[in-house]
């Protein structure tokens, strides 16, 4: 009945090797997390900036008319860098999905660093991505010089 040096080497735990957890490079997951954003603000400037110089460049019957190229240069910026949002969405999805331990989006949760900065740029995307869709809502209803008034 004493105690032997042999029972405490066979309650020991059996560690099995895991695999390290797969790499995602630092500037992948920085343009994850602020490619939507820098985005955003982009198409913040060149909305001011069209809209300024498109609305300026003639008045007919007291009011500013756009410049006809104005709407089509603003329609391919907003197309471009929404395509950037887009892609930064699904590049912050698939490593989450890569890094992330759970299956489902719900429950998801960013424990290591990595892990939060893929989730935080997927929610980013997902919600500033829906703010670039009503921020192109008025092109289509409005004109672009009568929106700035």
């Amino acid at each position: 009945m004493g105690f032997e040096m042999s029972d405490m080497t066979s309650t020991q735990p059996q560690y099995e090797h895991t695999s390290p957890p797969p790499e995602v490079s630092e500037r992948r997951l920085w343009f994850e997390f602020m490619g939507t954003i820098i985005a955003w603000h982009i198409l913040g400037i060149l909305e001011v900036v069209i809209t300024w110089v498109g609305c300026n460049h003639q008045e007919q019957l007291g009011g500013p008319s756009p410049h006809p190229a104005a709407h089509a240069l603003y329609f391919v910026a907003w197309t471009s860098i929404f395509a950037v949002a887009l892609m930064a969405g699904r590049m912050s999805y698939r490593s989450w999905r890569r890094l992330s331990e759970t299956t489902e989006l719900l429950n998801a949760e960013g424990r290591e660093r990595k892990q939060f900065m893929s989730l935080a740029g997927l929610f980013v995307s997902l919600t500033l991505g829906f703010g670039f869709l009503w921020l192109s809502l008025p092109l289509f209803i409005l004109q672009m010089c009568a929106r700035t008034r």
